[in-house]
């Protein structure tokens, strides 16, 4: 068994990974001001189901990995301390997952781009997770999309402030305060700061032409990014996870057909494209993974 954990803007969440991939137990604890010591609460409910474990792998979006690795390193506990530890983005360790046990178990070219509160990608080459040279993974929400400069790219980059769902509930609170109507609108009360991007989806699934809109101009974003990772990687498949396969009733259709127009033919008619299996559960079974790799690897 190996110990797998994702850190969160609003949290740590740990997991207990057998060696088929199952989650056989899990545990989470809110961040507050203090990560080090989130994930030292997260691993010590975990401390029953993980006895036997020594390997730890912990998957964080957005921050550098040698600040992540000192951040580990100040876990004091004598149960952290045994861990022999490792340190890899959220988008690589879901890519290892899906690649592992997911919607590409056995491909050993795998290109996975995840879309939630943030945009993540992560690449798999000959079965191995790539990894840049300063220990970081693709930087896909950073990708430049809109020739128009907002400040709120500066802070997260132009894709993650468009696709991320903060961004989508942006777009739409945009769209009505420009005077078009949506039933999200009578949803909330007219309480514009309570939108969230599940009503958004909710709307668009009901056939509110607003929130309709907004989802395909999100899907615009998505698969011009989707066939930037492809065109860099050409990988025989791309996965697609996060709201990609949760909303994919809306987004997967569109996504597709903005590759198909961004791709060059023979590249789009050798690509499989999939929705990802694994859900939440991707980032914490592909860190476990990675660590347990990575530990096997230098022993």
């Amino acid at each position: 068994m190996t110990v797998g954990v994702e850190i969160l803007d609003s949290g740590v969440v740990g997991a207990v990974v057998d060696e088929s991939g199952r989650v056989t137990a899990r545990a989470a604890s809110e961040v507050g001001s203090d990560v080090a010591r989130a994930v030292g609460a997260a691993l010590e409910r975990l401390s029953s189901a993980s006895k036997g474990s020594s390997s730890l792998g912990i998957a964080a979006s957005g921050m550098n990995p040698s600040a992540t690795s000192r951040m580990i390193e100040s876990l004091t506990s004598r149960r952290t301390r045994a861990f022999r530890k490792a340190v890899v983005g959220c988008g690589t360790a879901a890519a290892v997952a899906e690649s592992w046990i997911g919607a590409a178990a056995g491909v050993d070219s795998v290109v996975y781009f995840g879309v939630e509160t943030h945009a993540m990608a992560g690449v798999i080459r000959d079965g191995r997770a790539v990894i840049g040279a300063h220990g970081l993974e693709p930087a896909v929400g950073w990708l430049a999309l809109n020739p128009v400069e907002r400040e709120d790219y500066r802070k997260s980059g132009c894709l993650d402030a468009e696709v991320a769902a903060a961004g989508i509930v942006r777009r739409l609170i945009w769209r009505i305060k420009a005077g078009d109507r949506s039933r999200v609108q009578d949803a909330v009360g007219g309480d514009l700061t309570a939108i969230t991007y599940d009503l958004v989806v909710e709307a668009a699934r009901g056939k509110d032409g607003v929130a309709v809109s907004v989802m395909r101009d999100t899907a615009k974003y998505l698969g011009m990014a989707a066939a930037n990772l492809v065109i860099i990687s050409d990988p025989a498949m791309l996965v697609l996870g996060g709201i990609m396969a949760s909303a994919s009733d809306q987004l997967l259709e569109p996504i597709i057909w903005e590759l198909g127009r961004r791709l060059p033919g023979l590249m789009m008619d050798a690509l499989t494209i999939r929705t990802a299996t694994l859900g939440s559960d991707a980032v914490v079974i592909g860190a476990a993974r990675y660590a347990g790799f990575v530990n096997a690897t230098e022993s």
